[in-house]
């Protein structure tokens, strides 16, 4: 595995909540590219770096720790939407993607995460959010 090749990662919020904003989070905190939610799934395409390990770096990417790496989606004000009923933020583990995978995806292919949009009060899933399903491989 080369420096610094850049991968595609996709992740897909399954159920969002409609009229809700969704955004990626860099590492400043600051929204990017906020969509509101109409009444079907949501995809963000996240660009991330892998480096010999593997490491995980970008724009978006998060660290906790010498190991866990991570995804915000922001959600309502995190997104920018101040009149929203919420204020959250999706975190998406990335640090444990499987090696076979990887391969995949620095060979050109997407890999992506299917989320659940929900969480038990109704509102927008929060905090960590396990895929419902494992990563795959998509065109």
């Amino acid at each position: 595995m080369a420096a610094g090749q850049t991968i595609r990662l996709r992740l897909t919020i399954q159920d969002p909540v409609p009229g809700g904003a969704y955004s990626l989070q860099n590492k400043k905190s600051e929204a990017v590219g906020q969509v509101i939610a109409a009444g079907g799934p949501l995809s963000f395409d996240v660009p991330v770096r892998i480096t010999p390990g593997p490491k995980f770096l970008g724009e978006f990417v998060h660290s906790e720790g010498p190991v866990r790496r991570f995804v915000y989606i922001a959600i309502g004000g995190q997104a920018g939407l101040a009149a929203s009923p919420w204020s959250r933020r999706a975190k998406i583990d990335i640090h444990a993607l499987p090696t076979d995978l990887l391969e995949q995806a620095l060979a050109g292919k997407i890999l992506e995460a299917r989320l659940p949009g929900r969480d038990k009060d109704g509102g927008p899933a929060c905090a960590t959010v396990r895929p419902l399903g494992a990563w795959r491989v998509v065109e």
